[in-house]
């Protein structure tokens, strides 16, 4: 209807609890790192702590169509500021938190965030991060690009309520052990905690009523140019999509308890963790750690705790428990379980069968979803119409997307919407339906985590020791895909182990861990066309081992193939 108004906070909360009644339905179940830490939160609950936050943002200044940056680990405060944005008609750019101080610095720069909501510090597996000490040096950073952020919201995770002020803890087991090497820094000009600001909140704040076509989040995915391009989505569209896509392809029944194992920085989190259930008032498992801490059975276990009835993870996961072999899963009941579902890049068919037959004990569904963060919509078949049903074993699909409400606005955040990075092309000719369809560049995905290697080869660039780079993407038992790099250096420089260690660790600090290359290759030069246009097809082949290289005329410089392959890397370093 011209001129209709709706918020998508609502949608997910008051109406569930207003109109459906579901106010003491479980909303998340929440499973800490450490096993025994757990909590959970209804939708009343959620909604008055959605409402707090809030009115937390408006009283620190922000107000419809502001970008607030979302720095934060697993935890139950990361879905209620999502919320709050949203519920104020301000726009969230949530940044995973493996991301790296420059890559936080980056995104908050580019969406011109006015506001960062972090927490003190977690822990991932038997792993410590200091997402503060981390957060404060993307501050400083931005600070010295002019950035106007001047609001850090910190909240208390590892020490809770028994936190002191300077940041030391307190807390009994489990968390005791924890706390004890967590030191928080502190600018008491910029920093406050969130627990003191919400203890004044009122419980109660009128939404901001928006039109479909309002911006609700910014989210960034790498694009063939290198820069990270700030993914735009709007109310309307999305939410309908969220909502449709996860009760159809999961063929959600309202007694479901679901588990979406994706981080929330992500879209599969955006989508199928928060938005998607909430939509349709689920109950969902919110897990802040790792599969394999702190035993490989960790998953299964969290099933039988739960009672976990449509499990949805990654290739990449499956695949680091397949090689511990059955029994740390047949130790678990699983008998919840009915709907099995695979999301981040295509499942190889050894780990599909290991997921049906153990996982699944051959009774439950596999779902196998395919879509990106530009088209929000997970889909088996045609985005526009998502299908819940199953594929025989060795069928073959051809999927397509169409246009639909839920496809990226039409601009990215701060920057032209280009071809190159969503083409846009007639059917085929022997397709019946002649509506146009999207076709979306491929970039390596490494563990689930989409990246453009054109920005792994610019931090590579950064070292004086490199003069040119390539990287192509490999594959790796585990991950599905790994890093392989090719580097020439300056002269009067040598390539060897340590200077390989350095550009590990200088990616690692550009980008991320997601990022650190497992295979870094020295060349003398790198095989070219006579226009100077690096032949990456040919460094896949090399990667790979792959001596069918094909036609190399073109090559100005042919004779570099052999030198490549007789120099490659056989085993990671």
């Amino acid at each position: 209807m011209k001129g209709a108004t709706t918020n998508i906070c609502y949608n997910l909360l008051d109406r569930n609890v207003n109109e459906k009644k579901l106010g003491d339905k479980i909303a998340f179940y929440w499973e800490g790192n450490e096993p025994g830490d757990s909590a959970k939160i209804t939708y009343s609950e959620l909604l008055h702590k959605v409402c707090q936050f809030a009115n937390v943002l408006r009283s620190q200044g922000v107000k419809k169509g502001d970008r607030i940056s979302i720095y934060m680990p697993m935890i139950l405060e990361l879905v209620v500021a999502m919320l709050a944005c949203a519920r104020i008609g301000a726009l969230h750019s949530i940044v995973f938190a493996g991301f790296s101080a420059d890559s936080l610095c980056e995104r908050i720069l580019d969406c011109g965030c006015s506001l960062l909501v972090t927490a003190d510090a977690f822990y991932r597996g038997d792993k410590l991060i200091n997402l503060k000490q981390i957060a404060d040096e993307a501050l400083q950073k931005c600070k010295d690009k002019g950035s106007p952020l001047k609001k850090c919201i910190v909240v208390k995770h590892l020490g809770r309520e028994e936190t002191a002020v300077d940041g030391t803890c307190s807390k009994s087991p489990p968390l005791k052990r924890l706390c004890q090497d967590v030191q928080t820094p502190w600018n008491p000009a910029m920093d406050v905690w969130w627990h003191e600001l919400m203890s004044s909140a009122s419980t109660e704040c009128e939404p901001e009523w928006c039109d479909a076509e309002d911006e609700l989040f910014i989210l960034y995915t790498s694009g063939s140019t290198g820069k990270p391009k700030g993914v735009l989505h709007t109310v309307g569209g999305y939410m309908l999509y969220a909502a449709t896509s996860f009760k159809y392809v999961f063929d959600y029944q309202p007694e479901d308890v679901y588990w979406c194992t994706a981080d929330i920085g992500w879209i599969t989190g955006h989508s199928y963790l928060a938005y998607g259930p909430l939509a349709n008032g689920a109950t969902s498992v919110l897990f802040e750690g790792v599969p394999t801490y702190p035993d490989v059975g960790r998953m299964w276990s969290i099933v039988d705790k739960y009672k976990v009835t449509k499990f949805y993870t990654a290739p990449t996961a499956i695949r680091l428990l397949m090689k511990h072999g059955e029994e740390p899963v047949k130790k678990h009941s699983r008998k919840s379980l009915k709907v099995l579902g695979s999301v981040g890049e295509p499942i190889n068919p050894e780990a599909w069968l290991w997921y049906y037959r153990v996982v699944g004990e051959e009774r439950c569904p596999v779902v196998d979803t395919f879509w990106q963060t530009e088209t929000v919509s997970s889909c088996l078949g045609v985005a526009g119409a998502p299908l819940s049903l199953v594929l025989p074993a060795g069928c073959l699909w051809e999927v397509t997307l169409s246009p639909a409400p839920a496809l990226l606005k039409r601009t990215y955040s701060l920057g032209p919407f280009r071809p190159a990075d969503l083409l846009f092309l007639p059917a085929a000719g022997r397709l019946k339906d002649p509506s146009p369809r999207w076709v979306c560049k491929a970039l390596p995905l490494l563990p689930g985590h989409l990246l453009s290697t054109a920005e792994v080869e610019s931090a590579l660039l950064e070292h004086a020791a490199v003069s040119e780079a390539a990287v192509v993407s490999h594959p790796h038992p585990l991950k599905g895909e790994c890093l392989y790099c090719f580097v020439t250096l300056r002269d009067g420089h040598e390539f060897t182990k340590n200077l390989a260690d350095e550009l590990k660790k200088q990616v690692r600090e550009k980008i991320g861990p997601i990022a650190t290359p497992d295979y870094i290759q020295y060349a003398p030069s790198l095989p070219k066309t006579r226009s100077g246009k690096i032949t990456r097809r040919i460094l896949r082949k090399i990667a790979k081992n792959d001596q069918d290289v094909g036609d190399i005329s073109t090559l100005a410089n042919p004779g570099i193939i052999k030198h490549l392959f007789n120099n490659r890397c056989d085993t990671k370093q």
